[in-house]
């Protein structure tokens, strides 16, 4: 909730924190084995942004606490890990609420026993889901699931309109190496020229304050299309000196730090103008196939948000609610808070949630999510910015606006 990954934890918070009044008012969940409907307590703890903060957190929640379930907040996959790990061995039922699958699928493939009371539901940075679910899902054979789909659907609108030089940008950990590694071959067998693959350019340490010789490379490539993943402040310090250096990229999509609005409004001036971002929540998600608890829909989370903020849309919001609905479902359809039949329970998950259908693929433990890419864009109000979905390949996700391009810079 605080540090360099704090954007995360405002929505987070608040969505879980609205799930639970909301469960709350209908008497709680029903435990078959107790005969009638019990309250949930939600247990926050902050682990301030700090990796290695996060297993004797998640150890005090299920030593001390004694916690039922986890919910393993949308974030970074090195805040996730400590807690599958910790769920694992108290045998807590667990849903990581967010974030690339394949960072996440490796660490688990890399056990010598696979997390088992872990669920995750997230996006695919470009495994097809093919690849990532059944031949009988709803999702197989689908678009709309991937970062790569929304990214080349975007850019297939403009791709004439460039001269096809692409860069890739991310942090050197966990989850910017799953983008850096695995965004260049699609994007190449998409036409794209990738710059400095080779040379590892774009690749960088967190806490970076120069990137001058980065931006320079890139220049001179006359890179035009740049997809980035790393944190707000690391993207802060390389696009203020990128607008010094004039490096002036046609198209920019900024995964991590063009997420929430407390991040892009630190970067000051008309900077977060037309940089775009996946999105896997909005509150525009139509309440009739994504509906919350009791009556609640996304625009009215988000209206909670709003009354109690005055903040524009937060997309962490759903995340936050989400893995709690499905945390409810499965607590109800197991008639217990045993963990073993909770977990036997959200291996079967089917639901409609306040982010669309979960399912979770009894194999690899995932529900591929929803994801479109959207793009901040300066408004007449008093927060200036709002984040609009630009490319859906979803009939059901409604684009919101035109994409703004080419990035205007005057």
């Amino acid at each position: 909730m605080t540090g360099a990954a704090g954007g995360f934890g405002a929505g987070l918070k608040f969505g879980a924190e609205a799930s639970v009044d909301d469960i709350n008012n209908l008497g709680g969940i029903y435990v078959e084995e107790f005969g009638r409907k019990i309250p949930v307590r939600l247990i926050l703890a902050d682990n301030e942004s700090d990796p290695m903060k996060v297993k004797t957190l998640a150890e005090d929640l299920a030593l001390r606490d004694k916690v039922h379930l986890f919910h393993i907040p949308c974030s970074p996959v090195m805040f996730q890990e400590p807690m599958s790990s910790v769920g694992e061995k108290y045998k807590i039922p667990s849903v990581v609420g967010g974030g690339p699958l394949e960072t996440w699928l490796s660490l688990r493939a890399d056990l010598d026993t696979p997390w088992e009371y872990s669920y995750m539901l997230g996006f695919s940075i470009a495994t097809p889901m093919e690849q990532l679910v059944a031949p009988d899902d709803f999702r197989y054979g689908t678009e709309g699931y991937t970062l790569l789909g929304a990214l080349m659907g975007s850019l297939n609108r403009i791709v004439d309109q460039t001269n096809r030089k692409a860069a890739v940008m991310a942090s050197d950990d966990p989850d910017g190496r799953g983008w850096y590694d695995l965004l260049p071959g699609p994007m190449g067998e998409r036409g794209f020229e990738l710059v400095g693959i080779d040379k590892r350019l774009g690749l960088f340490p967190h806490g970076t304050t120069d990137f001058t010789s980065m931006i320079m490379d890139m220049k001179k490539a006359e890179v035009e299309v740049l997809i980035a993943n790393c944190r707000a402040p690391d993207f802060a310090a390389f696009w203020r000196q990128s607008k010094t250096l004039e490096f002036q990229p046609k198209f920019l999509s900024a995964s991590e730090a063009a997420l929430f609005y407390e991040n892009i409004i630190s970067w000051g001036g008309d900077l977060p103008q037309a940089i775009a971002g996946e999105i896997w929540w909005s509150e525009a998600y139509p309440p009739d196939t994504a509906p919350g608890i009791g009556g609640t829909t996304a625009m009215s989370l988000y209206e909670r948000w709003d009354a109690a903020t005055g903040n524009p849309m937060h997309q962490a919001l759903g995340m936050g609610y989400a893995p709690m609905q499905i945390l409810y479902d499965a607590v109800e359809r197991a008639g217990s808070l045993d963990p073993d039949k909770v977990t036997k329970a959200l291996g079967e998950t089917d639901l409609d949630t306040i982010g669309f259908r979960m399912k979770f693929d009894p194999d690899t433990h995932v529900s591929p999510q929803v994801l479109v890419l959207g793009q901040w864009q300066k408004v007449d109000e008093p927060h200036m910015w709002d984040l609009e979905i630009v490319y859906s390949a979803l009939d059901f996700v409604p684009e919101t606006k035109e994409l703004i391009f080419p990035i205007p810079y005057d």
